[in-house]
């Protein structure tokens, strides 16, 4: 046993839990979760606990169904509370392995880590920071339009609402946990909030955004409302992004730094940027996983239409901050086209593939984006030379199966049930016979 798990083991007899909660995602992202009595966690670490992942969507076959999973020590963190029990509960994300030890390829988790590893192979450590964009509805039943749970506006204070209450407790219950965020606001729409997370390593950033979707839902609920990450679930509102900060380390030097460059952005930073506009097409399916998610693409506001990048240019796919522009390690890349909705294991490990490639292969960036690309029409866009990202699931789809590249990144099992799963969710979207068109065909 080593010294992280010894530590592990004092901590919940200190904190006197009384249940432990091993969580570990799918591999769109969704929460599981086994709970364990602290006297089986020493068990935990040196076998592991099984179970049937032949039940978990994209894990194994029914053939292959015993799996184990290995808690990670290095993520133990007592819960802030618990909503069914009232008891100290504490939380620790597993890895997920096959009985003889080896990794199970389609964990999300095991995804991101040989991608991280690739970059330390590279000499370098990968670091991420997102914006996470949120509604707060009211309650509502099944078939009932939701309604946002407040009027506010963009950096609105609205005292005569439930909003900043709810972020206060979201963020202490976060700080509790030692995720440490940086801002937190009322965006543009009525019910939309954001909070900040400060950047850390993307292992841990992902396990983070996985603990922050929990913590808001719980929170919201414990205030009579509900929390969505939907990515557009208004028509006429704003939809939700996780615009994510980007940057390499070597050693304690920002990768991304160029002192005598004009926006202080190294070659390193250029090459990363154009493997991500290269690849942006075969990443989107990833950033960008459900249905919704291309109604915020095609109709939200300030969301990226074309694979561009830009200096401080919010239309942009990813954008180059300009804030600071001579603090060596603020130096990062902006990647705004994924949402909030997003498995960040995945879409993590997808940006950073694409970035890799690009310095590997020593990828050219064009020129930035001046325009306020949203407002081009896709004529428009074309005619400037700017390429179109997918404007549906469908398009992502077809770009992604055919990625050879990303097929590697994510290894067969996964990339092949994605897909298939996927395809699955497009069909049932597009089979429905919806309100819209009974209303306006029921004459023809």
């Amino acid at each position: 046993m080593n010294t992280q798990q010894e530590e592990v083991l004092r901590k919940v007899e200190q904190q006197d839990i009384a249940f432990l909660r091993l969580w570990f995602t799918d591999i769109f992202g969704s929460l599981k979760t086994v709970m364990m009595s602290p006297a089986e966690l020493e068990s935990a670490f040196d076998e592991g606990a099984g179970f049937d992942g032949s039940s978990i969507e994209g894990f194994t076959r029914i053939s292959e169904s015993d799996t184990l999973l290995k808690p990670d020590p290095s993520t133990y963190q007592a819960l802030p509370f618990d909503e069914n029990s009232g008891l100290q509960t504490a939380r620790m994300f597993c890895d997920i392995t096959m009985p003889d030890g080896d990794p199970l390829y389609a964990d999300p988790r095991q995804v991101l880590r040989r991608q991280i590893q690739n970059a330390r192979d590279m000499g370098f450590e990968f670091l991420a920071s997102p914006e996470i964009e949120f509604y707060v509805v009211k309650p509502f039943e099944p078939g009932e339009h939701p309604r946002p749970a407040d009027k506010g506006g963009y950096f609105d204070q609205a005292k005569r609402n439930e909003a900043p209450k709810l972020r206060r407790q979201a963020i202490s219950a976060l700080e509790y946990m030692g995720i440490v965020t940086e801002f937190s606001h009322h965006e543009a729409s009525a019910g939309q909030q954001e909070i900040d997370l400060r950047h850390t390593d993307a292992l841990t950033m992902a396990d983070n955004v996985v603990t922050f979707r929990y913590i808001v839902k719980t929170v919201a609920e414990a205030n009579g409302v509900h929390a969505t990450f939907m990515p557009k679930p208004f028509r006429d509102m704003d939809g939700s992004a996780m615009h994510t900060h980007f940057s390499l380390f070597e050693g304690d030097e920002n990768a991304f730094h160029d002192p005598d460059d004009e926006i202080s952005l190294s070659r390193t930073g250029r090459q990363f940027i154009a493997g991500i506009i290269e690849h942006a097409n075969e990443i989107s399916a990833l950033t960008n996983q459900y249905v919704n998610s291309y109604k915020r693409l095609q109709f939200g506001s300030e969301a990226p239409t074309a694979a561009t990048w830009g200096v401080s240019n919010r239309s942009a796919m990813v954008r180059v901050p300009t804030y600071r522009l001579h603090k060596a390690e603020s130096r990062r890349v902006e990647v705004r086209s994924l949402d909030s909705a997003a498995n960040p294991y995945l879409a993590y490990a997808a940006v950073l593939a694409a970035g890799l490639r690009g310095i590997e292969q020593g990828y050219e960036l064009d020129e930035p984006a001046r325009d306020d690309v949203f407002s081009l029409t896709r004529r428009e866009r074309r005619a400037m030379g700017y390429r179109d990202l997918p404007n549906s699931l469908d398009q992502a789809l077809r770009y992604l199966e055919q990625s050879e590249f990303m097929a590697e990144v994510l290894g067969e099992q996964v990339f092949e049930y994605f897909l298939r799963a996927k395809w699955d969710e497009w069909h049932d979207y597009t089979c429905q016979v919806t309100p819209w068109e009974l209303e306006s065909g029921m004459d023809l």
